[in-house]
This record gives structure tokens, sequence and C-alpha cells, in this order.
């Protein structure tokens, strides 16, 4: 077998170099032409087996290249741009700008004030439902990147491509609080960059928690509201605390489009972003299915286009005090008012109530209310008819003729030089100079008590008590009691023609109700740090005294009368005392009524801005009506005290004028001698009359009034001139002695004075 094998391979060999060389002998041209065939086939096959393979390897080549270059192009323009800006070293967050929080006299809110709109508050208290509403329609990702969302920003790039149009801007949460906080809304690719470094900046100083606490207190929401809360108190009324989950999505949908989306000018728009804010919650499973259907069911009542409620005049009043009581304001502060949340609301309806009753019909447009209280502490005010119309606080920066609510500084002034509630007047035809004053309906009365004339506010006899008093001494009284506008010296200021303020005559009105001293009207009780450091206390709880005891009963007693048989008869106050004055100037322009209580001092005005006649509106009218339900109001479930120097055996309704006749065995100066305490057996002196010195007058030689039974009153005539009293001007036909006698009791004035 080893012969077989061998033979068998010889010839194999022998054959193979045959071939070779016959190849050899073979022309040159044939060979080449074999040789080529060979090559091509043997390209064809290379590039058959791994020309797909070459290819991928080129393209990965050359995009690593490519990037490489794109990084490094990336690197320098991150490095040219990030060496524009400051040192990392000097890179803070700026401060929040200060927000001032107002608050009533029991620590509800009544407004936030400055630049943000309302304060800041800590995440955990805000309603869980904010933050999840923002970061599902803003930053899905927002607890999983660095400050630069990749993910996010190519998912955004490629929605804006598939749209043709930017639909998405792809910045994270932390983006657009750096862009927010340091940089300019220019949209450029430096300002890009930056917005990257910074975010990175505060990724690597805060937490994810401090960062977005940070966005949803300084966010921009539309209508000068910054931050969560200023922009629930805007749209909802409400805390950021208390949002539900539809007005949380509406918050989140305002972020694309604050001015467009607002609620306030856009409920419909506002509401369909909302829907898309639900749909992405419940994708990100935040919510259920069931919560969003609902959500998107209940739809808020629509914003008001402003601030609205009267609690904001008090808030604008805040504002305006505040710097001259702490300079600027450079950290949230807390602003303790005297404003009672629940008489303010009581104040706004009351005025509200009144003029949509009667103002048309009455050509009465306007209307103004402000109450303190014994103190001066400001409980309510309302400067006008709606605060979201009209901003302007006529109870404080305008000034009107208060007419004849005026007169009861001019009676005291009388009071002071020794007039008598029961002493007489002629209520006739007056001259002073070139005026000649007359009453409201033309008519005259005769002989008339002093209380009488108030409560039936007769301008003759106000006249004449001017001019027994002196116009000096009746302003020097009014601007002790609270007046400080300055006012004319002359006759027609009984008639209240000289302008005021509301708040200051109101104010003027509260030492005949406290006994004497002046209530200098405040707004603001304390003002705060948020960590507890007191900046302001006001320091009103020890005010001097600005007229006597007795002259505050007397006229307390006087002006009760107004409103239980005189001109303030639509002021009663069922179940209290009450006392106060009416006042209406020339044509109708201005009604007011000032009037008081125990507790309180209000008063009311009502008119027109333009100064347009109202039709026939007395102050006994629409502001009497106004003051009667806001006081009714004011006094749910309080008890009834006595009028200073009345007592509280007086029933509210009795007439404590001298015309009247004393009910009981007590006469009125026994009710009120029991009152002050005063010694019966000292009451029983006479007391002199001091002597008031009139120009061109005649002294009364017999001024002394001996005491008498009050309601029994006799006039005793005097026959000769130089026994009667001459009065201050032509007054009618003037009979001689201007004082009633009486018989064996003691009048009001012995008791009050203490003879």
């Amino acid at each position: 077998m080893a012969g077989k094998s061998k033979t068998r391979i010889e010839p194999s060999f022998e054959g193979s170099r045959r071939g070779r060389d016959s190849e050899l002998r073979a022309d040159p041209r044939e060979r080449s032409s074999r040789s080529s065939k060979s090559k091509t086939s043997k390209s064809r096959s290379r590039r058959s087996g791994g020309g797909f393979f070459g290819f991928i390897r080129r393209t990965i080549y050359w995009c690593l290249v490519l990037g490489l270059w794109a990084g490094l192009g990336v690197a320098g323009l991150v490095a040219y741009y990030g060496a524009r800006m400051p040192s990392a070293e000097s890179w803070a967050m700026p401060d929040r700008p200060p927000n001032i929080k107002i608050v009533d006299v029991n620590g509800e809110l009544l407004a936030n004030r400055g630049s943000t709109g309302g304060e800041a508050i800590p995440l955990d208290a805000m309603s869980p439902y904010i933050p999840l509403a923002v970061m599902a329609i803003e930053d899905r990702r927002y607890y999983s990147h660095f400050g630069f969302d990749p993910v996010g920003f190519t998912r955004a790039m490629i929605r804006n491509a598939m749209s043709g149009r930017m639909m998405q801007g792809g910045s994270t949460i932390t983006q657009q609080l750096a862009k927010n906080m340091f940089l300019t809304p220019d949209r450029t690719l430096e300002r890009k960059v930056q917005e990257v470094l910074l975010a990175f900046w505060l990724e690597s100083k805060y937490t994810k928690d401090q960062i977005l606490a940070m966005y949803l207190n300084r966010v921009f929401f539309g209508s000068n509201s910054y931050g969560v809360e200023a922009a629930s108190r805007r749209y909802f009324n409400k805390s950021a605390r208390d949002v539900n989950l539809t007005e949380a999505a509406i918050l989140a949908g305002l972020l694309k489009a604050p001015s467009a989306l607002s609620p306030a000018k856009n409920p419909e728009g506002a509401m369909d972003r909302a829907k898309l804010v639900l749909a992405a919650m419940e994708e990100e499973g935040y919510i259920s299915r069931e919560e969003m259907v609902a959500a998107a069911d209940n739809k808020p009542k629509k914003a008001k286009s402003y601030w609205s409620g009267a609690e904001h005049y008090a808030a604008d009043m805040v504002m305006a005090e505040l710097p001259g009581l702490i300079g600027d304001v450079k950290e949230d502060v807390i602003v303790d008012t005297t404003i009672d949340r629940t008489l303010e609301k009581a104040a706004e309806k009351a005025i509200k109530d009144t003029l949509d009753k009667e103002g048309n019909k009455l050509n009465a447009s306007q209307a103004a209310l402000v109450s303190i209280d014994g103190t001066g502490a400001i409980r309510a005010v309302v400067g006008g008819r709606e605060y979201a119309v009209s901003q302007f606080n006529r109870a404080f920066k305008a000034k009107r003729q208060p007419g004849s609510a005026f007169k009861p500084f001019v009676y005291a002034a009388a009071l002071e030089q020794g007039v008598r509630p029961d002493s007489i007047r002629n209520d006739a035809p007056v001259r002073i100079g070139k005026w000649t004053p007359e009453n409201y309906d033309n008519k005259y009365r005769g002989e008339v008590t002093i209380a009488s004339a108030l409560a039936q506010s007769l301008n003759t006899i106000a006249a004449q008590l001017v001019m027994e008093a002196g116009p000096q001494n009746v302003i020097k009284l009014a601007h002790r009691m609270g007046i400080d506008t300055d006012m004319q010296e002359n006759a027609s200021i009984a008639l209240g023609t000289s302008e005021v303020s509301l708040v200051e005559l109101t104010s003027a009105y509260a030492p005949f109700m406290n006994g004497g001293y002046k209530a200098t009207p405040h707004v603001i009780k304390r003002v705060t740090t948020v960590s507890g450091k007191v900046l302001y206390e006001n320091t009103y709880d020890e005010p001097p005294r600005v007229i006597p005891e007795k002259i505050a009963a007397m006229m307390n007693q006087m002006m009760n009368g107004v409103i239980v048989r005189g001109t303030g008869k639509a002021a009663k106050l069922p179940g209290w005392q009450a006392a106060g004055k009416s006042g209406t100037t020339q044509s109708f322009r201005d009604a007011l009524f000032v009037g008081y209580t125990a507790n309180l001092v209000t008063g009311v005005w009502f008119g027109n801005d333009n100064g347009d006649s109202m039709k026939k509106v007395t102050g006994g009218g629409l502001p009497a009506k106004a003051w009667s339900q806001f006081m009714i109001a004011a006094h749910q479930g309080l008890s009834p005290a006595p009028l200073f120097g009345l007592g509280a055996t007086i029933a509210p309704d009795q007439d404590l004028s001298v015309d009247a006749k004393p009910q009981g065995n007590d006469t009125l100066f026994d009710m009120i001698s029991n009152a002050l305490g005063e010694d019966d057996k000292a009451a029983k002196k006479p007391v002199a009359r001091p002597e008031v010195a009139m120009p061109d007058e005649r002294q009364d030689d017999q001024a002394l009034v001996p005491p008498g039974d009050v309601g029994e009153v006799i006039r005793q005539q005097e026959q000769a001139d130089n026994n009667g009293l001459v009065p201050p001007a032509d007054v009618g036909e003037t009979t001689g002695a201007t004082e009633k006698r009486k018989g064996a009791n003691s009048t009001l004035l012995d008791v009050l004075m203490g003879n």
C-alpha cells in the first residue's frame, strides 16, 4: 500500500509542474489578463465581505472626532462666558424683597404689602398640591437631575422639532430660579450658558427642597404677585396653605404666561391650562384619575380684577404711616393694627347696603365711614363704596365742610364760658355783619333752651353762641379735642364752613364719650420682625385731658337729645344710650352723622366725588341709617353701658333734654348727679354764671340762676336795658334776660359743677 500511495502522489506532482511549465510558456498578455481578473475578484470579495463594517467604523470615528471638537467648542464657550461672570466666591442668593404683613387686632390677616405682594412660607406649610403641580408641568425629573436635565432638554428639543415651533424650553426649576434671580430675560446663548452654570452652583449650595421653596416663594404669578402666597391671596382670597387641587393646577399653569392666563382676566384660558397640569399630575402618578376628573370640574370663582375689600383702605393707611415710624423696611415685618376685621366687614356692608338701596334714587354715589374707640384706636374704616373701583380714602384724605356736625364744639365752648343746657336763647332772624344765617326749615321758634336748639340744629342759636364764646375760643377747643386742620376765625364757623376730614371730626367727638380725654386717631398698634423683635409700639395709653368731665357730661346729655327727639332719630340704637349730631352742607353736597355710645365713636359721610348735589339728603337721612346699621352690628352681643355722666338707670330712649318732664320721683339732675357721685347738699347751692364779655355788649347784672325744677321753666322778664343781656347781633325782637329761673331744686349745671 505504501508503493501505491507513492505512485499516486508523484503523478500529481508531475502534472502540477507540467501545468506551471505550460503557464510559463504561455503568452505574457494572457498571463496579465488572468492576473487582473484574479485581483478584481479578490477586491470584490473584500468589499462584499467587510465594507458595511468599515462604514460603521468610519462613522464612529468621525463622530468621535466631531464630538471631540464640539466638546472643545462647548468647553471654550463655557470658559469664555464663565470668565465674563463674577467670581463664584462672590455669588450669593439675593434677599427676597421684604413683605409687610398687616393683621387685625385679633391677628387675622388684613393684607400683605411690598413688591412681592405676599409673605414667604415654608415648603412644608404649603398645600402639598402646589409643588406637585409645578413639578409635573415644569420639571418632572426635578429630584433626579443635578440642575441641568439632559433627558428633559433632549425631549423638549425633539418635541419642538416635531411641532415645528418652540413649545418647550427645557429649563429645569433650578435654571428658572437662576434666571429669575441673577440674569436678564434676554434669549441669548450667553445667558443660557450662564443659566446652566448658576444652576450647577445652586445645586451644590442648597438642597432640592430649599431650591424648590425659594422658587415657589419668588416666581411671578401675574397681577404684581410674587410667590404662591401672594398669588393665592390675590386670585383665591386664601392662603397657599389652604389651596385645593384645582387652584394649585391654576397656579402652576400661570407660570407659562402669567398675564395671558390670569384667572382675573382670562378664567377660561386659565382653566384650560390647569387641565393640562392635572393631566400631567395624573400621568406622573401624583393624583388618581378620579381626582383629576373631579378637579377639572371644580371651577373656582372668577377673581376680581384688583384687590377688593375695605380692609385695603386700612392697609394703605398703614403703608403711608410705616416709614415715619420705623424708616425703610429692610426685612419682613408684621404690623399689628387696631382694626377689627369683623367690624370692618360690618362697616363695609352698611355703606354698600345703604348706597345700593337708595343711592341712585337720591343721587348719592359715594360714602365713607370711620369708627374709633375711646383711646383713638381705629376699629373700622371704609374709604369709599368699593376699593376695587377707587382706592381713594375719603375718610382720611378728603376734606369737606362738616356743616352742623361742627356745632358740638361751639356748644362746648359756650358751656366753658358758663352757658347752661337750660339757658334760653331766642330763635329769630339774626344778622352778624353781612351774614344772616337761617334755619334749615326757614322757621323760627322763639325762646328755646340751648339743649333744644342743639337737638333741632337751629342755626340762629349756634350763630349767637359762637359770638358769645368767641370764634377763636371755639377753634382752640376744636384743636384741643382733635381737629388739626386750620380753620377760619369767623362767625360762620358755627355752621361748619371750615373743611375737615371725617377721621379728625370723628376723633374730636371722642372726648365727649370718654369723659374729656383726647383720642388721637391711630391704626398701627405694634410693628415687629418675623423673629419677634419690636420695632415700634404706640404710646396712646396716657392721653391728656382736653375738656372737664362736667362739660363732657352736659354735652352727652344734650347730644343724646339729638337722637331721641332731634334730627338724628334715624340713628336710634336699641338698648343703648347714644348721642350724636347730624350735618348737612349747602345744596346737599355733603351729609354727615357723627355719633357715639360708651363703646365706639363713628362718623359717616355721604356725597359725590364731583361735588354734585344729592336729592335732599341730610345728615339725619342716609348717614344716620348707615350709622345705625353698623352700630347695631358692632354692639351685637355686648352688654349695654351708659354714656359718661348719664348713669345706667336712664332708659336709652328717655328724653334727657332740659325741656322734658322728669320721670319718677327723681329729677333728671338727680339722675346725672347720682351717676357722677355728686353730693345732694352741694347740688342745692346756686352758682353764679361767669360773665361773658362781648364787643358792644352790656353785662347782665343778674346772671345768677337759682335752682329750679326741670321742665317747669319760668322766664323772668327784664324791662330795663341795663338789666338785660344784649345779644352779639341783632336777634329778632329780644325781650331782656335770657336765663330761666327755677324753683327749689338744683339745675343740671349745679349738679355737674358740684356746688
